[in-house]
């Protein structure tokens, strides 16, 4: 069988949620599949990136990075998407790019697609847990197959046990010990799912 092809989805503004991306990809490669790892584009002004240093060292360092399209969304098997919270909510960023997808939605594209997805905040409770709830809401209108890491592994504890994905603070003083692995899992479950899910097609039969 062909290898799962999966999308990595990122928005990140100084490069939490970059990083997250970087070890799912480097799960999911150890994992056997075929990975794209793709940014969202920044909508904010010139002005509010260039009042925050970090910010502006992240979008800097990654501004010729691939950044992620339709046809992308089309290609893939999975995707897994990184983001952080906002307010308890998607970022404008991804909003918006989730609204365009319309189209591949209205042909059933996005259906049976394995989606799973992270996040983080400031500190531990700032909303991290409604985020992925309130993002796995438009996977449903998708038709999507949602494969959080759940209670699967112990290894989620070491990122504070979000079933729904793996979620972190973003607090400056780096990640908690832990993370890693729990990407590492998170990663790897997504494309085991998406390995049943492609061989189960295969096998259909017409009735």
């Amino acid at each position: 069988m062909e290898k799962v092809k999966l999308a990595i989805v990122y928005y990140s503004a100084t490069g939490t949620n970059y990083q997250l991306s970087q070890w799912a990809a480097e799960a999911a490669r150890e994992f056997g599949a075929e990975v794209k790892v793709l940014k969202i584009p920044e909508l904010a002004p010139q002005q509010a990136i260039e009042a925050n240093p970090a910010w502006k060292e992240h979008y800097e360092a990654t501004k010729n990075d691939p950044e992620v399209s339709l046809d992308d969304l089309d290609w893939a098997d999975a995707y897994i998407f990184s983001f952080p919270t906002r307010y308890g909510n998607l970022p404008s960023q991804l909003k918006q790019f989730i609204d365009t997808t319309g189209g591949l939605w209205f042909q059933g594209k996005l259906a049976n697609k394995v989606v799973s997805a992270m996040t983080s905040a400031q500190n531990p409770h700032g909303g991290q847990e409604s985020t992925l709830l309130a993002f796995y809401v438009t996977m449903f209108h998708w038709g999507a197959i949602i494969a959080a890491p759940g209670y699967t592994s112990n290894v989620i504890y070491g990122a504070g046990g979000n079933p729904y994905g793996t979620s972190v603070s973003a607090n400056g003083q780096g990640f908690q010990e832990g993370t890693r692995e729990a990407v590492f899992h998170q990663a790897q479950r997504t494309v085991q799912v998406a390995k049943w899910i492609k061989q189960g097609k295969a096998g259909d039969q017409p009735v």
